[in-house]
């Protein structure tokens, strides 16, 4: 399997993720929305953006290892935040720099929603990862 992180020339290399990811080979695992509820289905965190983000990053981790992969192999990253606001990125990201790959991070999007599924979930973050 072959991954090339691509950031363009005349664009500004952003750091926290990557413009452009190619990959040719391996298996390519999809990762549903993953939000902040325990294996119980309890909310964790109810009202707390950074308490429901760090219960989405280890349901995708326990997601990763299920499915054979690790946070090395993910190539895309979507978050979703109800109601999101750019003061919000500075809790995002103090997560998500726990998790991703700081040398080759993903090809990632920020969204600011009205609602998820539930009215409780203020965070949801999709994934697609490449495993050799």
């Amino acid at each position: 399997m072959e991954r090339k992180f691509i950031n363009p020339e005349g664009m500004v290399k952003p750091g926290a993720y990557t413009p452009a990811i190619s990959v040719t080979g391996g298996r390519t695992i999809y990762i549903s929305g993953q939000v902040s509820q325990d294996g119980e289905g309890n909310i964790v965190g109810k009202g707390d953006l950074l308490a429901q983000t760090e219960q989405v990053y280890k349901n995708l981790v326990m997601t990763f290892a299920a499915s054979g992969a690790s946070f090395n192999d993910v190539v895309k990253l979507n978050v979703y935040v109800v109601g999101y606001k750019p003061e919000n990125r500075a809790q995002l990201q103090s997560v998500r720099e726990k998790y991703v790959n700081k040398e080759n991070p993903p090809a990632s999007t920020l969204i600011g929603v009205q609602a998820l599924a539930r009215a409780e979930f203020l965070v949801e973050v999709e994934a697609v990862a490449v495993v050799g």
